[in-house]
This record gives C-alpha cells, sequence and structure tokens, in this order.
C-alpha cells in the first residue's frame, strides 16, 4: 500500500487490485485540452487562408510584359525583376537643365512601335547604382505612373541606357511589391490596363 503520496493538482487517484494507482483526470482539465488543440488548430488554418488569400490578391505576370508609362500613356517591354531594388528605364539624349532651384530632365522614351516621345521630370536624388563589372554608375532618378496590368502607381525609376537590352524598362521591386507575383515560366500573361489614368 502507497501512503503519504502528494496529490497531484486537477487529478484523483484510485486504488485498485494489486495495489496499483489508477490517476484520474477531472474532465474540466480533458475540455481545457481539447478547446486548446482545436485553438491551436484554428490559429494555424487561419494564418494558412490569410497568407493563400493575399497570394491570390496578388496578380501574378510573366518575368516579360508589357507596361504602360506617364506622362504620355508609353507602351514598352518590360522586365520584371524581383533581384532589383528599384526600377530602370531607358533615356536617350538625356539632356540635365536647371528650372527655379531644381534640377530637371529631358529624354526621349521610344515605344514598342518605334514612336518617340519627348519627358521632362524633376530629379528627384540622384542614386549610385552598382553595375555588373563592379563599379558604380551616378544615374537621375525621377518619378514615373508606371500601370502594369490593371495597377497603376508611381514609383522612383532611374535613368540610364539601355540601348543594348531588348527590354526598355527593368520593373524592380518598388514597385512589385505587395503588388504582383513573379512566374519566370511565362511572358507577356497581360496588357496594361488602367482606367482613370490621366495621359499627361
Amino acid at each position: 500500500m502507497l501512503g503519504g503520496a502528494a496529490s497531484l493538482p486537477s487529478l484523483k487517484s484510485k486504488i485498485v487490485s494489486g495495489g496499483i494507482v489508477l490517476l484520474l483526470v477531472e474532465p474540466s482539465v480533458v475540455i481545457f485540452n481539447v478547446i486548446k488543440q482545436f485553438s491551436l488548430l484554428g490559429f494555424v488554418f487561419f494564418v494558412v487562408f490569410i497568407s493563400r488569400l493575399d497570394a491570390q490578391e496578388k496578380l501574378k505576370f510573366g518575368w516579360l510584359e508589357k507596361v504602360a508609362v506617364y506622362p504620355g500613356n508609353i507602351l514598352i517591354h518590360a522586365k520584371l525583376d524581383t533581384g532589383a531594388d528599384y526600377s530602370s528605364l531607358n533615356a536617350s539624349n538625356l539632356v540635365e537643365f536647371e528650372k527655379g532651384d531644381q534640377k530637371w530632365v529631358r529624354f526621349d522614351l521610344e515605344d514598342r512601335f518605334g514612336k518617340k516621345s519627348t519627358i521632362e521630370k524633376p530629379v528627384v536624388r540622384i542614386a549610385w547604382v552598382k553595375r555588373q563589372s563592379g563599379k558604380h554608375s551616378k544615374r537621375n532618378v525621377i518619378r514615373l505612373g508606371i500601370c502594369l496590368g490593371k495597377t497603376f502607381m508611381e514609383a522612383d525609376v532611374n535613368l540610364v541606357d539601355r540601348t543594348n537590352y531588348t527590354q526598355q524598362m527593368l520593373v524592380g521591386r518598388n514597385f512589385l511589391a505587395g503588388n504582383a507575383v513573379i512566374d519566370p515560366a511565362v511572358s507577356y500573361t497581360q496588357k496594361p490596363d488602367c482606367k482613370g489614368v490621366p495621359a499627361s
């Protein structure tokens, strides 16, 4: 016979034949543990559901897409690059000038049909971009409107000579984050279609 044993909280002991002590769990403990397990399971399902819902809200695009650049509603080909922090745009005949106390730039942009448009924009900042050679290049950064699919947003874009590239523009994470999911296996999945955006 076992004597002097301290009682365990929320447990009942019952002596059965052979001196074996059988511990009976209080019903309230069982119910609490069941509720706790279901609550944890429900929380996991909730997190998974929200994650999938968020992914569904983000439109899927290919690694190459047509985008419209504003002002001008200029249709060009772009590479969607999640490895780039910021977006880059081909700027030919780039001219820097002063307007008042602010630095401005004027440049030509050719659309996918070969038509050239001249854009004038104030410079919002200067960026130093590391090139593949390891050297850094100084670039003017302006703010442009970009339409990808049905998503329109103004974003900082650095100006560079991209004449050696097939795509006029590189769209980086400063535009893509929170707006798009990129599938590198496809390209040109949809045309830019942003309603109510002024062309100028």
